[in-house]
């Protein structure tokens, strides 16, 4: 359970994906603090500029009080990139090995296919930007490749 999927540059890890289909109850020897959505146009993953840790990442955040991660997800992907998709499928669990400070936490990550694929987006204070990625060619410079590395892991499994 104690691998390396993919580490970033701050030396952050994701140390296992957990997919759904496995898994019947998400872990809970570490917090679940996050939710993570990796939406698909056909080949190409939306992406977020995060202003603050500036890089490309998949949309998401962490877990309000009161708030399942479903709901979760559901609000920060329609607060980072405008998308307003009620129905997303349950992907699995992220594990990951996280510096400053270090900690172990878990995220459910969810899946969705976007029926087109958006352009307008309203910059906020947290996300500056989105893009559509094709996932057959190299990364976006700054991206973070721990969300890249799990969006082709979940859709390589199918999820």
């Amino acid at each position: 359970m104690d691998g390396v999927l993919a580490r970033d540059a701050k030396g952050n890890v994701l140390t296992a994906f957990l997919p759904a289909a496995d898994t019947p109850r998400a872990p809970d020897d570490v917090p679940m603090c996050a939710a993570l959505i990796a939406v698909w146009h056909g080949r190409e993953l939306l992406l977020v500029f995060d202003r603050f840790r500036d890089g490309w990442e998949l949309p998401g955040g962490r877990i309000d009080p009161g708030e399942t991660p479903a709901q979760a997800a559901v609000r920060e992907l329609r607060e980072e990139s405008g998308l307003h998709l009620p129905d997303l499928t349950l992907a699995g669990y992220a594990r990951f090995r996280l510096t400053g400070p270090p900690r172990e936490e878990c995220a459910a990550v969810y899946t969705a296919h976007a029926p087109t694929r958006v352009q307008e987006f309203t910059p906020n204070e947290e996300i500056s930007a989105i893009r559509w990625w094709d996932s057959t060619g190299p990364p976006p410079e700054n991206a973070q490749i721990i969300d890249v590395a799990l969006a082709l892991r979940i859709r390589v499994e199918g999820a």
